[in-house]
């Protein structure tokens, strides 16, 4: 199982929906054929970007399963397991998406305590959540920005990485400087650190992260996936200076923006509706650069295919 968590690109997955508002199961197969063809290492289901907060638990557990089902063992599968909003819930609910097939289970970081509560509250929680749960559960961490972001401390960090029971760290902190000491206090351990911010993406990967596992996957997967795998070429810097910059549209409107991409650039038979916002607010002059942004990737993606030149 640990040979499976090797890095590279994890997108945060979309969830298509159909115009009358149904999870369209079709649209998901397509899409995990789309990540895993552009060089995706592994995928993470049910997340913010799966809008997982406007899916039902149902929904949640029903969706992992078919993209486990769909990815067919070619690349790993995670997705977030205790999101439930009664907290009695939550436990049962990693168990469930556990059952799912699941290569491991992600928890949401801002679960075990409130905006005000300290680390120590929070890793109490946290090690009473874990007996809770089969002790076979492979489990990773996301710091997810909603409803709040708790970032793990650094002693907190080491305490669940010395439990050698967790995999994965989304890390949301993009801050490079506490990347690097979190890169420090989990080495050696289970624990791998996936990078969710593109402007400090090639120092982490430099650093000793593994990968990324951020909005971007969903737009140019294949320009994250040659970063990853090139991290020490001489003109990569040049390819970070545009991931930075192209980054900036995830501010826009998203993830209407992205499903638009899809749609238009890769021809994914995908609609751009989404639940937690009006698909109708993606207006002609967003829509205008994301084309822009999208011809600019293609200069980059042929730059890098061709050798340089």
């Amino acid at each position: 199982m640990e040979k499976s968590f090797h890095g590279g690109v994890w997108p945060v997955m979309l969830t298509p929906f159909t115009e009358n508002g149904r999870v369209d199961y079709k649209g998901l197969e397509y899409l995990v054929n789309w990540y895993i063809d552009r060089g995706c290492k592994g995928l993470f289901s049910v997340c913010q970007s799966s809008e997982m907060y406007f899916l039902s638990i149902d929904e949640r557990i029903q969706v992992a399963k078919a993209v486990v089902s769909m990815a067919a063992g070619r690349v790993p599968v995670i997705a977030s397991g205790n999101i439930a909003e009664r907290e009695e819930e939550r436990a049962e609910e990693t168990q469930r998406m556990a059952e799912t097939g699941v290569d491991a289970v992600i928890l949401i970081t801002n679960q075990f305590a409130s905006q005000t509560e300290n680390n120590e509250i929070w890793l109490e929680r946290c090690i009473s959540f874990l007996d809770k749960l089969q002790p076979d559960i492979l489990l990773g961490f996301y710091e997810c920005p909603y409803p709040y972001k708790r970032l793990i401390s650094l002693e907190n960090l080491k305490a669940c990485a010395d439990t050698g029971r967790f995999y994965f760290l989304k890390d949301t902190c993009c801050d490079i400087e506490l990347i690097k000491e979190r890169i420090q206090v989990i080495k050696g351990s289970r624990l791998k650190l996936y990078n969710a911010n593109s402007t400090t993406l090639l120092e982490s990967l430099r650093a000793g992260a593994v990968g990324f596992s951020g909005v971007m996957a969903n737009f140019h997967p294949e320009l994250y996936a040659y970063l990853c795998a090139h991290p020490d070429r001489g003109d990569i810097d040049y390819l970070q200076d545009f991931l930075s910059l192209a980054a900036l549209i995830e501010r826009q409107y998203y993830p209407a923006n992205a499903k638009y991409h899809l749609q238009r650039m890769e021809g994914l038979p995908i609609s751009t509706y989404c639940r937690k916002q009006d698909a109708k607010g993606l207006n002609k002059t967003f829509r205008k650069e994301i084309e822009m942004m999208d011809e600019l990737a293609g200069k980059f993606l042929k730059y890098y295919e061709e050798g340089g030149k």
